[in-house]
């Protein structure tokens, strides 16, 4: 958002607990305070909280890439989230947030999440030759760019494939939010934009498969994408079934 000439980065949504009820109720909650012509932004991670993948599991940081990239307005992507980088724990001898250096064993230190960018599988993850300012991650050798660019499944090309599908369609860009009521551990939101393809994104925040099935959804369509990065394509009608922890963007057409 942006009020008197400066930026206001929405927070909200870095301390939600991580249901699809409260979710759901926080996006409509934000959606509802803005003005007509509000543009809303959403912040997921930062510096200052845990990792999305420390905070809600490996498996369930794709489904929040999936929802950071097709909400409506702004998405602010914490570097490393990308590649499903997660705290990192630091030494007493390591410290260097003041918040853990005055109240120690607290839990309050920043360090965890302020872990250098892990580029490459080599020592200290090619961010340095040098000893890096902060402990790398031990499994750095597997999570890093070079290994994931090469891994047509890893979290990294689905989000690059999810910003390549927000830039080409417009509904995700610029479109409407439209939410469409669900119960359990599903979310779901229609995009949509004058003329262009209509899309409808259905989120599992659970860790059990799921159903969907909603009336207020009378078109046929096919799978765009799957956080898995394996349905494209895949035809619906009225309803799909979803993996534990899977999140699907579906392109609907008319009947």
């Amino acid at each position: 958002m942006v009020a008197a000439g400066r930026y206001l980065p929405n927070l909200s949504a870095l301390e939600l607990p991580w249901h699809a009820r409260a979710v759901a109720d926080a996006i409509d909650r934000y959606e509802s305070l803005l003005p007509s012509h509000g543009w809303p932004n959403w912040v997921l991670g930062n510096h200052d909280n845990p990792r999305i993948a420390t905070r809600i599991g490996a498996a369930q940081a794709r489904v929040a890439a999936m929802l950071l990239l097709t909400l409506r307005g702004t998405p602010t992507l914490y570097y490393g989230d990308e590649i499903g980088m997660h705290n990192v724990p630091i030494p007493p001898d390591r410290v260097h947030d003041p918040f853990e250096k005055n109240v120690p064993g607290m839990g309050h230190g920043r360090d965890p999440e302020r872990t250098p960018m892990q580029w490459t599988p080599a020592e200290n993850a090619g961010f340095t030759a040098a000893l890096p300012w902060l402990p790398i991650a031990d499994d750095h050798q597997s999570i890093n760019v070079e290994r994931e660019s090469g891994n047509p499944i890893s979290i990294l090309m689905l989000h690059r494939r999810l910003i390549e599908l927000r830039r080409r369609e417009a509904a995700l860009s610029i479109g409407n939010y439209v939410a469409i009521p669900e119960h359990g551990d599903l979310l779901s939101y229609r995009r949509q934009f004058d003329k262009s393809p209509r899309l409808l994104i259905i989120l599992n925040l659970g860790s059990e498969s799921a159903v969907f099935r909603n009336a207020a959804v009378r078109q046929h369509g096919a799978v765009a994408l799957s956080t898995y990065l394996d349905r494209e394509g895949e035809a619906f009608a009225d309803r799909i079934a979803l993996r534990a922890d899977e999140g699907v963007i579906i392109e609907l057409t008319d009947v």
